[in-house]
């Protein structure tokens, strides 16, 4: 599977080219007249270098920033990266790391820090967290979009998106920026760092897969109800290397937030990254935030090819659910069996634009929310909060008993709104694992705002249509606002470079070193200190929840907690042990893109992670942080091992970079082999001892050359 995001640093892009120039630059050349042609395009598909073949909306972005390798299948390919984002959860580390690297000034056209996961305050250490990060972006050239202003994914879309760029955030929803066309990859915090460093963003040349829309949806069917379709089809694994491109007649009928809810929940299944066409909706959207300059009409050509094509047709589409524990455990919402729902929560980066929250509110409007649910709303930012309280939606959900949270991620991430023991809960968020919501006995819905809302008022689940009846077509009268009020106060702009040298970066006591591990030795005898099932999630690994997410800048300190609601001997089994190796399941490393699963296990002496398959993301991170990513050649050798058995590897640094090892278990008596399914950069990295460790090599040969 390809599954790596590790980057290093390739330098001398200039970062003042337009989209615009930099797509026709490489889309097509000058003949010996100097009229300009179209370039072949050298792709997968068999006969592609001998055809002048079209290009999607996502190849003419990747070509456009390509600065290492070849567009061909599978090959590593390169990427200058325009904008970053990071966000409180995940950027104390990717801070750390992009101090560790000795740059003044970040190299892109845009960072910006955002702060909306941690906002309960509820100890010194979020504190410590937004002190540090705010006093890095004042000294690194980073805008600062403080608590309260908003999600990053909606905000950034708001202020920064524009189509043709690329962006790559310390957040694996950062493919919502494909809503407004941009190219927008979720990766670890220290593939973060590097790009702000001026690095490229490495990644294996994805296939392409189109999905066409057709038709248009109906009232009281949402984008919620497109991608949970999507997932069914392709489900949680199905998008490993593959860009997934929307296309067809349908897309023209929907809004940005609505495209960039569908791209959003494609990481989900695990895909490079989700986009849209810039089109009409999207220069629509960019005038009414008042950045009508950032408009640039991007689309794939006529001719252009995809690997795989999904149909939709929108008018087709029903009310979905995703039920417990995996978000592509997808039925109609009616056939779900009926259950006594005690919390419903709509909000999060995924599904709290002004038409989500706007429709909700039509939905509860005459009604109440029910007396044994506790229901609540977190708005995705100031901006939609505000032009919702002016339109009157904000006094609906208050009249029908809806609790307004703060703006931010909230329960999405388990920081408050924990359900009950053996609770149920129907939420608008993006992901449902087991625990996710900070108790493991809960079990979680996934719908759209519409349906969470008419669940609120029956109890169980239910649709728009089930509470409003005819009166349901009212729905389609909701549309994004032509123009709205923009205040950007609460981001605060980068200083000048004067005022920059003079800033001291804040380090309360919450702000720990940045462990880093040791290259590989030729021998490695270890235990296994965790065997896994399938499916395990970032969550399991680091779990979410405002007790946890305090300790992210604190290693030492987290990595007590590795794997706690999975196996909350863990953490003392592998310290003990002193180094170890996991084993796992099929789509080990699911779900977030926070290092700190890669960094804990790593903290406690972990080496090697040998799985069926693992995410994308979190594949990335293990090389980045020194551990070591092993595919079983034969799948049933999974079911040999067990726990605690020693494991023993001669020569380990020759079968790396061989990527293929042959390991023997000890305690059984049996010999087996697993893969390494790395490049030859990432396999340097692991040899190396991680990303920071090669990047130390690398900078200190430019010095000497």
């Amino acid at each position: 599977m390809y599954a790596n995001t590790t980057s290093i640093f390739v330098f001398g892009h200039g970062v003042g080219y337009t989209v615009e120039k930099a797509v026709e630059a490489a889309t097509t050349h000058s003949d010996e007249n100097g009229a300009r042609k179209r370039k072949p395009f050298a792709s997968g598909h068999k006969g592609a270098k001998e055809t002048h073949m079209g290009m999607t909306i996502a190849q003419k972005i990747l070509k456009a920033h390509l600065v290492d390798g070849e567009m061909v299948l599978g090959q590593e390919i390169g990427l200058k990266i325009d904008q970053t984002l990071t966000q409180d959860a995940t950027g104390t580390m990717a801070y750390l790391q992009f101090e560790a690297m000795g740059v003044d000034q970040v190299k892109t056209e845009r960072s910006v820090a955002y702060i909306d996961h941690n906002t309960l305050q509820s100890g010194f250490e979020n504190a410590d967290d937004h002190k540090y990060i705010g006093s890095v972006a004042k000294k690194h050239g980073i805008y600062y979009s403080k608590a309260g202003n908003g999600i990053c994914h909606q905000v950034h879309l708001e202020r920064f998106g524009a189509p043709g760029k690329t962006l790559i955030g310390s957040d694996s929803h950062t493919p919502t920026g494909g809503g407004i066309g941009m190219l927008a990859f979720g990766a670890g915090g220290l593939d973060v760092a590097v790009a702000m460093g001026g690095g490229a963003y490495y990644i294996p040349m994805p296939k392409m897969v189109r999905v066409n829309l057709t038709g248009k949806l109906s009232p009281w069917v949402s984008a919620k109800d497109v991608i949970l379709d999507v997932l069914r089809q392709m489900t949680v694994k199905g998008g490993v290397g593959k860009i997934v491109e929307y296309a067809g007649e349908g897309v023209k009928t929907l809004s940005v937030p609505e495209r960039a809810t569908i791209t959003n929940m494609g990481a989900e299944m695990g895909a490079t990254t989700s986009i849209f066409p810039a089109d009409a909706q999207v220069k629509r959207f960019l005038a009414a935030q008042g950045r009508p300059e950032a408009y640039t009409e991007l689309l794939p050509d006529e001719d252009a090819e995809y690997d795989e094509t999904i149909d939709i047709n929108l008018s087709e589409l029903e009310p979905l659910i995703a039920c417990p524990h995996q978000p592509d455990n997808v039925m109609p919402l009616h056939q779900a069996e009926k259950k006594r729902v005690q919390q419903v929560f709509i909000g999060s980066c995924t599904n709290a634009s002004y038409a989500d929250i706007a429709k909700a509110a039509l939905v509860f409007k005459g009604h109440h929310v029910n007396e044994d649910v506790s229901c609540t709303c977190a708005v995705s930012s100031k901006q939609v909060y505000r032009q919702l309280m002016r339109d009157g939606y904000v006094e609906m959900l208050l009249d029908a008993g809806v609790r307004l949270l703060e703006i931010a991620c909230g329960p999405c991430c388990a920081i408050g709104q924990t359900p009950a023991t053996d609770g149920v809960a129907v939420r608008t968020s993006n992901r449902n694992f087991k625990g996710r919501a900070g108790n493991p006995t809960a079990k979680i819905y996934l719908v759209s705002p519409e349906s969470a809302a008419a669940t609120a008022i029956m109890g169980t689940f239910a649709t728009a249509e089930d509470i409003m009846g005819e009166n349901v077509k009212i729905l389609d009268s909701i549309h994004e606002p032509d123009q709205y009020d923009i205040d950007d106060s609460m981001i605060l702009p980068p200083l000048s470079p004067e005022e920059a040298a003079k800033v001291e970066i804040v380090r309360g006591p919450n702000i720990k070193f940045l462990p880093v591990p040791e290259p590989p030795q030729e021998t490695l005898v270890a235990p296994i200190s965790l065997k896994a099932r399938d499916n395990v999630s970032t969550d399991d690994i680091t779990p979410a929840s405002a007790e946890f997410s305090s300790m992210r800048s604190n290693i030492p300190l987290m990595s007590q907690y590795c794997y706690h609601r999975y196996d909350p001997e863990f953490a003392a089994r592998a310290k003990e042990m002193g180094q170890s190796v996991i084993i796992g399941g099929e789509n080990y490393g699911q779900g977030s893109s926070r290092e700190h699963a890669a960094i804990n296990p790593m903290y406690l002496g972990v080496k090697a992670v040998i799985a069926k398959s693992i995410a994308r993301i979190h594949k990335g991170n293990l090389v980045n942080h020194g551990v070591i990513p092993m595919l079983f050649e034969d799948g049933a050798d999974y079911d040999r091992l067990e726990q605690t058995d020693e494991l023993h590897i001669d020569n380990l640094r020759e079968q790396i970079a061989a990527h293929r090892v042959q390991i023997t278990d000890k305690t059984k008596g049996f010999s087996f082999w697993v893969k390494l399914e790395l490049t030859d950069k990432e396999i340097e990295v692991v040899l190396n001892g991680g990303q920071l460790r090669t990047l130390k090599k690398q900078l200190e040969a430019e010095k000497e050359a």
